[in-house]
């Protein structure tokens, strides 16, 4: 039951009790000033009047109290003087004491720093460069393979092939090489059945659709989600293509009659889709996945099923000797810091149609690269402190389009085909041979048939420079310093360091302030007397008047 309020009593009183208290408060107000009045004390307080002009030698009784007043004023400055004075001297015997603290430590940072450098200069030997140890991982999955298949983006197949890749296939007796187009929904279904005929005359090809919101850690999880109904049935969330390629794969192993697992390793270029094809598969988020290029380092195996393992591994090394365009999205210039984005995006604006890239997003004519990038900012609503446009920003974003599974786009393949030099009729017959051709063409026709892909009209025509030149031999890359990780290292060791020094100079810059204050208020004290100096007063002893120009404040101090 809800409270009743209950109502404030009113303070309205009746006009007699009023006017009575107000009476009474009269009274004693009065009796107050008689009893202050007896005893001789008065709130009033006198005005003082100065030096009348009628006295004799006001203006030497002037002087005088103007003196008074100069000195007062004097010893006022000398006191504050000397306790700014005290407080330096203090501040700077502690900042000696701390320094003699301090001293020993820098003193051995600064001789652990040196060791940590020659510890890091020998390691950087040993354990090479970044790149040296994905080259590494990546033929340590070559050679445990069974089955390798590059996995190629189906808006630009041609320019994901590596040519050295796929010749270090065919040299090792009994492998297979593969293709999988990954991506399929973000190119027209014409030009990918046109991909499809074309690179199904060198190798089993198949295409496929990752999944790009697999979020199940584990299959726990994944069958807890099952029972409980909450399944996602979204074209984003489902995979197109795995279960076909799944069978494909463990026929396979099943031609092998051996009781081991039959080996898939996954490779190709960065952001092609190797870790998200494979999370696919598992149908848990079993690599490590995103929008960032890049993030596997090493080779990681996965158990599909019971007789198929499929095997991560990083992205494939681009050379330098490529195109522009071709080390923008098939290399990780920008990520590791080789080049800014802006370039990057400038180089690929020279690739593309001007008008599809206006109408694609949707920006007016643009004369150069850092105009588009000013147009996308304000578009995206891309700022920073100070409403000023963020172009590096607008500049990532838009390369993440094109690397991504976002921007639709596409390549048209050669009209002539060839078979390339490292490949010959007798190999191709030799990849085929435990392939069910027939089930593969209807399963990528039924994969076909059920992605949806986007309009002609609505994507974005690219032209491929051709297949990209790759490295896989550890020597032929450049060895890299091992500067920036001891940097860095540096830079944390000596914040302390640093922090001190601040302290230091903002203890320095506090005395600099503390002497200008006792230099200016020498020099305003001395300019004051030598005003005071100057002044004269014009007194007519006569008439006993002064002249009306002469002013003089008279709540001077006489005391």
């Amino acid at each position: 039951m809800k409270r009743p309020k209950l109502k404030k009593a009113s303070k309205r009183v009746s006009c007699a009790k009023r006017f009575k208290i107000e009476k009474k408060v009269r009274q004693h107000h009065k009796k107050l000033r008689k009893e202050a009045k007896k005893n001789g004390i008065s709130k009033r307080v006198k005005k003082d009047i100065g030096v009348p002009n009628s006295a004799p030698f006001k203006e030497e009784i002037l002087r005088e109290a103007e003196k008074r007043k100069l000195a007062l004023d004097e010893l006022k400055e000398q006191t504050r003087i000397a306790k700014i004075t005290v407080k330096a001297q203090k501040r700077k015997q502690e900042k000696e004491a701390a320094k003699a603290e301090t001293e020993p430590k820098a003193k051995k940072q600064k001789k652990d720093k040196k060791t940590k450098q020659k510890k890091k200069q020998s390691a950087s030997g040993s354990d090479r460069s970044s790149k040296r140890f994905r080259c590494r991982e990546l033929n340590k999955v070559i050679q445990a393979s069974d089955v390798v298949v590059e996995v190629l983006d189906a808006r630009d197949p041609l320019g994901c092939r590596c040519p050295e890749l796929e010749e270090a296939v065919l040299k090792h007796e009994g492998k297979k090489l593969m293709f999988l187009l990954n991506k399929i929904d973000l190119v027209p279904k014409d030009n990918l059945k046109k991909w499809l005929e074309y690179l199904q005359l060198e190798c089993p090809t198949f295409v496929f659709k990752a999944s790009t919101q697999v979020q199940d850690r584990t299959v726990e999880e994944k069958r807890r989600r099952k029972a409980s109904g909450r399944v996602d049935h979204s074209r984003a969330f489902a995979a197109l293509g795995d279960t076909f390629f799944l069978d494909l794969l463990e026929d396979i192993a099943k031609t092998r009659n051996t009781d081991i697992m039959l080996k898939v390793g996954v490779v190709g270029f960065p952001s092609t889709g190797k870790s998200s094809l494979i999370n696919s598969m598992k149908g848990v988020r079993a690599c490590h996945a995103g929008v960032q290029r890049g993030l596997t380092k090493s080779m990681q195996e996965v158990h599909i099923s019971k007789s198929v393992k499929m095997i991560d591994s990083p992205g494939i090394i681009a050379t330098s000797s490529n195109p522009p365009v071709s080390m923008v999205l098939r290399s990780l210039q920008v990520e590791e810091k080789e080049e800014s984005p802006v370039e990057a995006v400038r180089i690929l604006l020279n690739q593309c149609n001007q008008q599809q890239i206006m109408l694609q997003y949707n920006v007016p004519d643009y004369r150069n690269s850092n105009e588009f990038l000013t147009y996308f900012a304000k578009k995206r609503g891309l700022m920073i402190k100070g409403g000023v446009l963020n172009t590096e920003l607008a500049a990532s974003t838009f390369l993440n389009d094109w690397t991504g599974a976002k921007l639709s786009y596409y390549s048209k393949p050669p009209t002539n085909h060839s078979l390339p030099p490292y490949l010959s009729d007798a190999m191709v017959t030799e990849m085929q041979r435990d392939v069910d051709m027939v089930k593969l063409k209807s399963g990528n026709e039924e994969t076909i048939d059920s992605v949806k892909c986007p309009n002609p009209a609505s994507s974005m025509e690219f032209l491929s420079t051709g297949p990209t030149a790759g490295t896989f031999n550890e020597d032929e890359i450049p060895e890299e310093k091992a500067v920036e990780a001891v940097m860095e290292e540096d830079e944390e060791e000596l914040v302390g360091g640093s922090q001190t020094a601040e302290m230091d100079d903002l203890h320095e810059d506090e005395a600099e302030e503390t002497k200008q204050n006792i230099e200016t208020g020498e020099a305003a004290s001395a300019a004051h007397k030598a005003e005071v100096k100057r002044v004269t007063f014009n007194v007519d002893l006569s008439s006993g008047r002064q002249n009306d120009t002469d002013a003089y404040d008279f709540s001077t101090d006489f005391m």
